[in-house]
């Protein structure tokens, strides 16, 4: 009996030290981890962070693109996917300029505060909220319209615990100062309430230039933290930047850190900011913000990073050890295993469409799917537009092919139906089959024409493709089996692409005739060999 029991604490004892060295091991691995920056790779500005027990939620700005703001899901802050949109169709007070969306969590509800243009008027901060960070999302309309503009509006509690709405008036818009304000919102009813004060401004003889902005706000030692943004954010000559700001109370006085700006642009990325910070479990804090990825220049746009947030002796924050934007860094969540190169397929044979397909906002056009293709028309006041319907898909960065199949006898006649480069409904490049022709065509500042024409092949199936060359050069082929490609025109020079804010998507396009009309098999978007 007695050998028995020491038997089986031999045993005990041996499978503990097999737990405590896989406990180590793991550490170690864990400790070894690394992920890649951006986490997020494609046009995501402005991007928001919460966590909701294990898992992160996720949003940022679409600009002019439908369905407004995209939520994405992730369980370690490194691997995301596209799970959902804040709003499906635009909210109806609005017309454009959907940037800035900042996600909020309280008592079980979650809040999304945006930004968008009104009807005939100047840009407005709003509100939406919902039971569930996936949704959905009732708008409660705009809070403030300035009539310079008011933008990047941030919840937070004063500390007295009233809730108060920080945003930025818009003013560089107009060669004036950008100042941040708070007011008190009223919760219950959607409205701000009470006297505003202005608590920062910009000093254009610093970083900061004509306007700071996108403002982010923590309380931590007895200070409320503000991480903002300054200078231009946007465009091949940006020159965005991080910096904070600290007050012992909401509206008191608010004391920048010498040391700003702390985040900026370094040899991997450039023009950093305007980002959230998200705590996890075990307490680090990670900062979301976006940057551009300076081997693609501007063409994928503003995407989004993530760095851990530090904290010096004297109470500053540091981002990356005040280096820029990482290469790489340790996971939050040990191993984070990403994804292989980015790849896209989507073959329609699903009953509705995959989140992350995108169309303008202010253009949605009638889409149907029914054995493996997608129906394509333009709305009604498109019609007449060669790329008058589209539907459009992230590019993730600057060398790439884009594979589609067009249905020839889906094809209206006298209508143009192909894939493109597409920037926005006044700059875009690509090519398409119109009847027996392949037309290669160019638009830019709205000025569309055709750069040359060619024979079609034969076949009631078509395949075309297009492969982009470091962010700027663009080439087209065509094919009847999918396999062998042969070239139509010469290479297109399209540096004009993306406008200023966004990137370039890749987007299967219809339009020309009355009732123009063209089923697309599928889209395959890969690296470039």
């Amino acid at each position: 009996m007695v050998n028995k029991e020491k038997g089986l604490l031999y045993t005990a004892i041996i499978l503990l030290a097999f737990v405590l060295l896989g406990s180590a091991s793991q550490m170690n691995a864990q400790k070894g981890a690394s992920y890649a920056n951006p986490v997020q790779a494609g046009d995501y500005p402005d991007p928001s962070v919460i966590r909701v027990g294990k898992d992160y939620y996720a949003t940022a700005t679409s600009s002019e693109w439908g369905p407004e703001f995209p939520i994405l899901h992730s369980r370690d802050l490194v691997n995301w996917n596209i799970v959902g949109v804040v709003f499906p169709k635009r909210p109806e007070w609005s017309v454009g300029n959907y940037w800035a969306p900042e996600i909020w969590q309280e008592n079980g509800r979650f809040y999304v505060f945006y930004v968008a243009r009104r009807k005939d008027g100047p840009l407005c901060i709003a509100a939406a909220s919902a039971s569930k960070p996936m949704g959905p999302y009732t708008d409660h309309g705009a809070l403030e319209c300035q009539e310079v503009g008011s933008i990047d509006a941030f919840p937070i509690r004063d500390e007295n615990g009233r809730l108060f709405i920080v945003w930025k008036e818009d003013g560089n818009s107009v060669n004036k100062p950008t100042p941040l304000w708070a007011q008190e919102l009223d919760l219950a009813n959607w409205k701000l309430i009470g006297p505003r004060k202005e608590i920062l401004r910009n000093d254009p003889d610093t970083w900061e230039g004509n306007l700071i902005e996108g403002p982010y706000i923590i309380r931590k030692n007895g200070y409320f933290y503000m991480f903002y943004s300054g200078n231009a954010c946007c465009g091949r000559g940006c020159n965005y930047a991080m910096g904070t700001a600290r007050s012992k109370t909401l509206l008191g006085t608010w004391e920048k850190d010498p040391a700003n700006p702390i985040l900026k642009g370094n040899d991997a990325a450039n023009c950093p900011g305007h980002g959230t910070i998200v705590t996890t479990e075990d307490g680090r804090a990670y900062m979301m913000y976006h940057a551009f990825d300076r081997k693609d220049f501007n063409t994928v746009g503003r995407q989004a990073y993530l760095d851990e947030v530090n904290w010096t002796k004297d109470g500053w924050a540091k981002i990356n050890n005040g280096m820029g934007a990482s290469k790489a860094a340790a996971a939050p969540h040990g191993i984070a295993e990403k994804e292989e190169e980015y790849r896209f397929f989507d073959d329609f044979n699903a009953p509705t469409l995959r989140f992350g397909w995108q169309w303008l906002q202010n253009s949605i056009p009638a889409y149907s799917i029914s054995g493996g293709f997608l129906k394509l028309t333009p709305n009604a006041e498109q019609m007449a537009n060669p790329i008058g319907g589209i539907m459009a898909y992230y590019t993730t960065n600057g060398s790439y092919t884009a594979t589609t199949q067009i249905d020839r006898k889906s094809l209206t006649s006298g209508a143009i139906a192909g894939l493109s480069a597409y920037g926005d409904g006044e700059n875009a490049l690509g090519f398409g089959l119109q009847d027996d022709k392949i037309v290669v065509w160019r638009r830019e500042r709205n000025n569309h024409r055709r750069l040359s024409t060619h024979d079609a092949p034969v076949g009631g199936l078509i395949y075309l493709r297009m492969t982009a060359r470091d962010g700027t050069f663009y080439s087209f082929a065509t094919s009847v089996e999918g396999r062998k490609f042969t070239p139509v025109g010469s290479e297109q020079n399209g540096d004009y692409l993306p406008p200023w804010d966004r990137g370039v998507r890749v987007a299967m396009t219809v339009g020309g005739v009355e009732n123009a009309t063209a089923r697309f098999g599928f889209l395959r978007i890969e690296p470039a060999k």
